[in-house]
């Protein structure tokens, strides 16, 4: 097992480089960033020229790529070069940005692995009945509604629901803002009472659409799992319902599963970027959305090198909950 870890690191080494040389050429070919600048009045040539010095603009882009990797290499990940904005350090700003999507996406994603993987089983051993129908059609439906139809939703009864609890002279409690800098003040039950209000509308905006494919995938897998020669063998010898599912069924049935959880939880912190905007949250969404309207290309390779890297480690963990689920893959 630490072999194969260890060789799946060393590959991802060669990954990230090569990706990083073809998102750096694409990001470069997107334009100028100070090109905007030639369009102002009083602004001359010089000044310009001037510019694209100091950012090292002015040199041919094999060689700003170079130097970039080295700075990258070496920890310093330079500054924002965002016109208009301090020059502020793209390291501390992607990490703060993961820090605020980390504390969004993880309650979501346990959420709705907990749920969905129950659901899916439940309606796979209960397939044809009402509540196999009403679990089907529930995810059908948040699976086919776009996230930015159920963060407005939420948001707009979280409004909704604030109001009513004014009207009855009591505090509001659903925040439907980015969570103020510096935590939750207070004793334990005001930061508890904070802290839902805060993180309960986008969480459950995540979790809802999160739901949803985890429970119809575990219902498939589940079913298939169910219809297997081992499992018509385990229930010939006589062995319990409960244990021909819980013992033979449901870990096989949650291999396609851990699939799903590595793409969804790469894609997720990468940036949930719809439910950042609508609620404010200033993640990996939200820095992606700046990056891109300021044309800021070394906060954008920021962006995309730390993406990269949950994209390979999020996938190595699944290759490892594979080999636990099933031993007959092998790893080594």
């Amino acid at each position: 097992m630490i072999r194969y870890i260890i060789r799946r690191l060393l590959i991802s080494v060669p990954i990230l480089a090569i990706g990083s040389l073809l998102a750096f050429f694409l990001v470069a070919a997107a334009g100028n960033p100070v090109a905007e600048l030639k369009a102002k009045p009083g602004v001359t040539a010089q000044q310009i020229r001037d510019l694209e010095s100091s950012l090292g603009l002015d040199q041919p882009i094999i060689v700003r790529y170079w130097k970039w990797l080295l700075d990258f290499l070496q920890g310093d990940w330079g500054k924002s070069i965002a016109l208009g904005q301090a020059k502020v350090d793209i390291f501390d700003s992607v990490m703060r940005a993961l820090w605020i999507t980390a504390r969004l996406v993880i309650g979501a994603e346990l959420l709705a692995i907990v749920l969905g993987v129950s659901v899916g089983v439940l309606a796979a051993v209960k397939q044809y009945s009402i509540f196999d129908y009403l679990a089907t059609s529930s995810a059908f439906l948040m699976f086919s509604m776009p996230i930015v139809c159920v963060a407005v939703i939420l948001k707009t009864y979280g409004i909704k629901f604030n109001n009513l609890l004014e009207s009855l002279g009591m505090d509001r409690w659903l925040s439907t803002v980015s969570p103020a800098a510096g935590g939750f003040q207070g004793s334990f039950g005001e930061v508890v009472f904070k802290y839902t209000g805060t993180y309960l509308l986008p969480t459950l905006s995540l979790t809802l659409i999160s739901f949803a494919a985890y429970s119809r995938f575990q219902r498939a897998s589940m079913l298939e799992t169910l219809n297997s020669d081992y499992v018509r063998t385990a229930r010939a010898k006589g062995i319990s319902q409960r244990r021909v599912i819980f013992r033979h069924a449901f870990r096989n049935a949650l291999i396609p599963v851990t699939t799903l959880f590595s793409i969804n939880s790469a894609a997720l912190f990468s940036g949930a970027i719809i439910t950042e905007t609508v609620f404010g949250w200033k993640g990996m969404g939200n820095l992606l959305v700046q990056s891109i309207r300021t044309f800021d290309p070394y906060m954008l390779m920021g962006w995309l090198m730390v993406t990269a890297t949950l994209v390979i480690v999020f996938n190595l963990v699944a290759d490892i909950m594979y080999g636990f689920l099933d031993p007959r893959i092998r790893l080594a």
